[in-house]
C-alpha cells in the first residue's frame, strides 16, 4: 500500500543524455519502499548502475533495508557503484526504517520541521565496492511527518525550505531550483507520510 504524498524534482548534468540519479516509490504489503540511487559520477555508465539497483530495490522491496542493500551490492559488483539511501515505512506499525552508503542524504522532518527532525546516518562506502559495515535506524513516524532524500548535487541545508502547507512536489522543485549544484547530476525527492490505511 502507498502511504505517503511524495514528489520528486530531478536535474541532469547539461551536454549528458541519461541521468545517474534516480529513485523508487514502491508499495509493499505493509507501506510504501523509497530509494534514492546516484550512480558514481554521470552519463551512461552512472545511469545504467542506478537503474540496475533500482530494478533490485523493486523486485525485492518486501526485504528489509539491509538486505536490500546487500542484494544491490551483488548485483553491481561488475558495473560502476552506487550510493543509496532507503527508506522502508510500516505503516501497520508506524514506523520508518532506513539506511544510507554513501552520500544520498537524508532528513526526516516532524512537526514545522524548524527544530524537530532526524538526520539519517550515513555510512561511507560503495554499493557494488566497499560496502561498510550496515545498520539500520528505526524512527517512529506520524502522519504529516516529511522525509527528504538529497543526492550530492545538491547543497546542504536544503531541509531548511521545508514548509508544513506545501505539497511534496513544490518542496522537491523549489528545494532543486535553489540547492542545485549545477555540477552534477540532481535529485530531491520528498515523501509525506499519511499513515496507515
Amino acid at each position: 500500500m502507498i502511504c505517503l504524498d511524495w514528489g520528486v524534482a530531478t536535474l541532469m548534468l547539461p551536454g549528458q543524455r541519461s541521468c545517474g540519479d534516480q529513485h523508487l516509490v514502491c508499495a509493499t504489503s505493509e507501506g510504501t519502499l523509497v530509494a534514492v540511487v546516484d550512480g558514481l559520477g554521470h552519463g551512461e555508465e552512472a545511469a545504467a548502475a542506478a537503474g540496475v539497483a533500482i530494478s533490485v530495490l523493486e523486485k525485492n522491496a518486501e526485504m528489509n533495508v539491509i538486505s536490500l542493500v546487500r542484494r544491490c551490492h551483488d548485483n553491481l559488483r561488475d558495473m560502476r557503484g552506487v550510493v543509496m539511501s532507503l527508506a522502508s515505512f510500516n505503516a501497520r506499525d508506524a514506523v520508518l526504517s532506513w539506511i544510507g552508503v554513501g552520500n544520498v542524504e537524508g532528513v526526516l522532518l516532524r512537526g514545522n520541521g524548524e527544530t524537530d527532525r532526524e538526520t539519517l546516518l550515513l555510512r561511507g562506502g560503495v554499493v557494488g565496492g566497499q560496502l561498510p559495515p550496515l545498520q539500520a535506524a528505526i524512527l517512529p513516524v506520524v502522519s504529516g511527518n516529511t522525509l527528504i532524500f538529497a543526492t550530492d548535487g545538491v547543497h546542504d541545508g536544503f531541509a531548511r525550505e521545508a514548509r508544513p502547507n506545501d505539497s511534496p512536489q513544490e518542496l522537491a522543485e523549489r528545494i532543486l531550483a535553489r540547492y542545485a549544484r549545477g555540477t552534477d547530476d540532481a535529485l530531491v525527492l520528498v515523501a509525506r507520510y499519511k499513515g496507515g490505511g
